[in-house]
């Protein structure tokens, strides 16, 4: 890949609210990544989530299904709550594995309270997947009336996060 075409990537990274680039051309891969503003490698790799979110953006033209890997929901285990239990409402669920986190830092208070209003595209919290900090945000408006997730724990895909109504 040409140079020239590199340095556009990162100009358009730099200039947009995007942490991870990824293309492909040909049997060539171009790969670019950023850190949010004042964080340092030491800091990705603690616990606690970054002072500002970062949505992860991936690129690609080709995807394959890695080996073992599958689309179905992962099973419930004990204290996770079933349709049944769940208010009535639009559930929102986890798109990926992670780490879940309410707040954008241990100090901070979370992003929404039960009862509270939301608007589609709010923040309701972050994954943390692979050292990168996702935004999950609300598709749908209304009231939080469950946050099924606890922060700072371990959550599968497809797990129920919130219910809105």
């Amino acid at each position: 890949m040409d140079l020239r075409k590199i340095k556009k990537l990162i100009d358009i990274l730099e200039e947009s609210n995007l942490a991870e680039l990824e293309i492909k051309e040909g049997e060539e891969v171009v790969r670019l990544s950023r850190l949010p503003r004042g964080m340092t490698l030491p800091m990705m790799a603690a616990a606690s989530p970054p002072p500002a979110p970062v949505t992860h953006v991936h690129v690609e033209q080709h995807r394959t299904p890695q080996a073992g890997t599958t689309t179905a929901p992962a099973p419930e285990t004990p204290g996770t709550p079933t349709g049944k239990t769940l208010p009535d409402g639009h559930v929102v669920r986890s798109p990926m594995v992670g780490t879940y986190y309410a707040s954008p830092n241990p100090e901070a208070p979370p992003f929404v309270k039960l009862g509270q209003q939301v608007k589609p595209g709010e923040t309701l919290a972050i994954i943390e997947a692979m050292k990168m900090f996702n935004q999950i945000e609300a598709d749908v408006g209304g009231t939080i009336l469950a946050v099924l997730a606890t922060s700072g724990r371990p959550i599968e895909f497809d797990e129920p996060l919130f219910v809105i109504g």
